[in-house]
């Protein structure tokens, strides 16, 4: 890059996009008590006629002769008439700029009447009101409704929407809003309308509108208070035979919330519409969610297991945002995992408690250290409530999400599952039809608790991932076990110095026969006699005594990982033993998962100074123990044989060797196949081979996840043809998607016709079914191997490649930047520069997407100064984008910000 791109690139990052600061928070001059919206909807000219009951806010700051300031994006909006009180506005009273409207002297209460003209059929940013597959529907969170009309677009602004949609009767049968249905009638030969009412009032971003030719799948569900519920899936006409599934998994959630929390749904009518195009998962607007519709569609020959269990989980969790997030919103997007990790951690409750807790925690953490735990360790690093944002869109993280769900975890976990339920319906009664503040919900919990939780509040405001050092010091006499406990949590960016926080440390022991001891600790009545002790951790140093322990006692530690935090590495003769004996599941999979990426750091680090490694006897043999082990639920089983990912072992060496971590992972792997080929052969047999069949209950899955686990596993033997014939063959007769699928993954790394043969074959049989070919897609961005830059490359001008859909996009760009790290982290950048250009093609036609895609950029600084230097490079050529996004702008200055700091030196080893 020459000096000049270079200097241009510094130039456009240093433009101003004014931050947004939690701490100037206001509240609003100005609350909308109703608005009725009409919509005359036409695909290039929609006209939005909204009508305003206004009021000035007696709690605001503002002067009293403030004006009402709305705000409007003015890109998307054509402002074709005001009204105030019914008399049209002179030109002199209000004003309009890029982002809002100002309307000058107005009374204390007023009716406003804004008519606005929108393009819904230009709109490829997905957000405000769109079409996608010649369906109208709209995506307002987090800023989305100011694309579609002016009105103050925050969230502590709640209002009761009356909507009427009027639509060409042949293109748009179905017209439907949030709310119940309140009338329909014809508004001519070929056009008809149709009024919805919401009874709650909803912030401006929980707005919805669909309207298209969609089938219906419809059922009823009855509450347990005896309130009839009509339930509906719509989805495209070709879909109509893969929303069977959505519907079952709606009214199990339905029951779910009412018998464990006593939640029930309060509206007549709840809808599900799915789009193939969408920027997020999906969208928990009130009564009428739109999904992606990868969490929708789901039939045995098309969608895998893990597909299954993704659709049951998104639905649950759109629908739990009912309660938490809709009846009860957020004061500010500040607070947006007051919502969000409130209502993962409900999701994966529902999970638990309907399928096996053991696997889904499993599924959990790994998610959470894959994609979590790195986010904390780079420049994008943020608490859960972030104290500042450039583009709130960029917010919507894994730390927001899945940290926030662990949050509240560890304050279920402090307070106790009685004492935690009685504060969420303290919560939600207190805030019902309001907007709330993480203040809010500590408040709740704490009085109902009688816990005092002003330290543990810290875990909102502080940023990183704490590292837990463990010391044991035995005293034979007194048959007592000292635990000095450390925790330390390294600088994040604006946040240098960090405080202890408070942390719920759970703790077991075993004797040395492997059987489960009571845990008693010195002073502590309440924890007497238990199998696993909960210690509060509060200091940077804290002694815990343990009573009554037998000499050489094993500790298992952090069962069920009872919060987010690394812990420091273990003996590997205690973690075989745990993997051997610790009852607590989770436990015995951690111990596993510490004692391989132990092994495979040091493996990498051999071979990166020119040695070779092995794996020891001892390793290899309690894999077998744990292959013949019928006795463990084959789910378990199939977790417990997949060994931390070359992402996972990225984090614990630096700079990061990218080619000695992939040749130790995959060097441990084939080992392991070669020297248990037959036992492993053996269980691949007596669990169904390769015709299973389509039952989704859990034993099935559970036996299938194992089944295809074995599969991967023999074929990372890559000297031996065992693996290969029988994912051939799998291929060849699989009557399931999931078997399908994974015959194809475990061919994938290897060479030859078979692979090419079956995956050619597999894109043939399904290319018109589009969530298919995203999973062809994927299997050609993950292959590990430098070769798949110029594959993934190609593949940008495949006829069945397009980056107007998200889902495309991400199945073969996100796929390859997140999971492929030999061939992202190519030595000579050709992977970051792929990664720059697809992030240029996309940065204005759909920012958010484009955002998404750029993080992997910004972890420069645990790479070798060689790929370091490429990632910077590659961010300043995005930088130097003339018209570059709010959303891409953030990220790409928190890089460079990141690398201005540290210089251009070589990352610290």
């Amino acid at each position: 890059m020459s000096d000049a791109v270079a200097a241009e690139g510094q130039d456009a990052v240093s433009r101003s996009f004014e931050p947004v600061r939690l701490s100037d928070y206001r509240p609003p001059d100005h609350l909308i008590d109703t608005i009725d919206l009409v919509f005359h909807l036409e695909p290039t000219a929609t006209r939005v006629m909204a009508r305003m009951a206004v009021r000035r806010n007696p709690a605001g700051t503002a002067p009293a002769d403030a004006p009402l300031v709305l705000d409007g994006d003015a890109d998307s909006l054509t402002l074709t008439s005001i009204r105030l009180d019914g008399e049209p506005l002179d030109e002199n009273r209000y004003v309009t700029d890029d982002s809002s409207l100002t309307v000058q002297d107005v009374p204390e209460t007023f009716v406003l009447d804004i008519e606005t003209r929108i393009d819904p059929q230009a709109n490829t940013e997905l957000s405000g009101l769109y079409r996608s597959g010649g369906i109208y529907c709209t995506q307002c969170e987090a800023q989305g409704f100011r694309r579609i009309t002016y009105y103050p677009d925050r969230p502590d602004v709640l209002a009761v929407f009356t909507v009427t949609l009027m639509g060409d009767r042949s293109s748009c049968p179905l017209l439907l809003s949030n709310g119940n249905p309140v009338d329909r009638g014809d508004a001519g030969p070929d056009r008809h309308w149709a009024t919805w009412h919401d009874p709650h009032p909803k912030p401006a971003y929980l707005f919805a509108l669909v309207a298209g030719d969609l089938a219906t799948l419809t059922d009823t569900y009855t509450t347990r208070s005896g309130r009839a519920v009509t339930l509906n899936i719509h989805v495209l006409p070709r879909d109509a035979d893969k929303s069977a599934f959505a519907l079952e998994a709606l009214k199990k959630s339905m029951k779910w919330d009412e018998d464990r929390f006593g939640l029930e749904y309060d509206l007549d009518v709840y809808s599900i519409v799915a789009v193939p195009d969408f920027n997020m998962g999906a969208m928990e607007n009130k009564g009428l969610n739109v999904f992606n519709t990868k969490y929708v569609l789901a039939r045995p020959d098309t969608a895998t297991d893990s597909d299954y269990h993704g659709v049951e989980s998104v639905i649950a969790h759109e629908y739990f945002h009912n309660w938490t997030g809709n009846r009860v919103t957020l004061r500010d997007w500040f607070q947006l995992s007051l919502k969000e990790g409130l209502t993962v951690w409900r999701d994966q409750e529902f999970s638990s408690d309907t399928g096996s807790r053991a696997v889904e925690r499993i599924k959990a953490v790994r998610r959470l250290r894959s994609v979590q735990f790195p986010e904390d360790a780079g420049p994008t690093a943020h608490p859960i409530r972030p104290d500042s944002y450039i583009e709130i869109n960029n917010f919507y993280t894994p730390t927001v999400y899945e940290k926030g769900a662990e949050v509240v975890r560890m304050l279920h976990t402090l307070i106790g599952d009685d004492a935690f339920t009685r504060g969420l319906k303290l919560y939600l009664e207190r805030h019902d039809n309001g907007a709330a503040t993480v203040e809010d919900w500590l408040a709740a919990m704490q009085e109902v608790s009688g816990a005092d939780l002003s330290h543990f509040k810290l875990w909102y405001e502080q940023a990183g991932t704490p590292r837990i050092g463990v010391e044991e010091s035995h005293d034979a006499a007194n048959r007592q076990l000292t635990l000095t406990i450390t925790q330390e949590t390294a600088p994040t960016p604006g946040q240098p110095d960090k405080r202890p926080l408070h942390i719920p440390f759970s703790i077991g022991l075993l004797d040395p026969s492997g059987r489960p001891l009571p845990v008693t600790i010195d002073g502590d009545a309440a924890n007497a006699e238990r199998e696993t002790a909960v210690v509060s951790l509060t200091r940077a140093r804290q002694t815990v005594v343990l009573n009554d322990v037998p000499e050489n006692a094993a500790v298992s530690l952090l069962r069920g990982f009872s919060a987010p935090v690394n812990l420091a590495p273990r003996g590997r003769e205690r973690l075989l033993f745990l993997m051997a004996h610790d009852p607590d599941t989770f436990s015995r999979w951690d111990a596993g998962q510490d004692l391989m990426s132990g092994i495979l750091i040091d493996h990498a680090a051999t071979i990166r100074d020119g040695g070779t490694a092995d794996l020891d006897d001892r390793v290899i043999e309690a894999v077998e123990r744990i292959v013949s082990d019928e006795t463990l639920d084959p789910a378990l089983v199939a977790e417990m044989l997949v060994l931390p990912s070359e992402t996972d072992l990225a984090q614990h060496i630096r700079p990061i060797p990218v080619e000695a971590i992939h040749a130790a992972r995959t060097g441990a792997r084939s080992r392991i196949a070669a020297r248990l080929r037959d036992r492993l052969v053996s269980r691949y047999q007596a669990l169904g081979g390769p015709s299973a069949d389509a039952n989704l209950d859990a034993a099935q899955m559970a036996r299938r996840a194992l089944k295809n686990t074995i599969l991967a596993l023999l074929n990372a033997d890559t000297t031996d043809a065992t693996g290969r014939d029988l994912a051939a063959a799998q291929a060849e007769n699989a009557t399931t998607m999931t078997d399908s699928i994974a015959a194809l993954i475990a061919l994938n790394e290897t060479d030859g016709p078979q692979r090419d043969r079956h995956q050619a074959e597999f894109l043939d049989r399904w290319r018109d079914e589009a969530l298919v070919v995203d999973k062809w897609f994927s299997l050609q961005a993950m292959r590990l191997s430098p070769a798949t830059v110029e594959a993934v490359s190609a593949l940008r001008g495949h006829d069945l490649y397009a980056r107007t859909n998200p889902n495309r996009v991400r199945s073969l760009i996100g796929v390859f930047a997140a999971a492929n790290p030999v061939a992202f982290h190519r030595q000579d950048g050709a992977g970051h520069r792929l990664l720059a250009e697809e992030i240029k093609a996309i940065n204005r036609a759909n920012p958010q997407l484009a955002a998404a895609l750029t993080k992997p950029l910004t972890r420069w600084q645990h790479h070798d100064a060689t790929r370091a230097e490429s990632m910077k490079s590659a961010l300043r050529d995005i930088s130097a984008i003339p018209d570059l996004s709010r959303n891409v702008f953030e990220l790409v200055k928190r890089g460079l910000d990141d690398a201005d700091a540290n210089g251009d030196a070589r990352p610290p080893a």
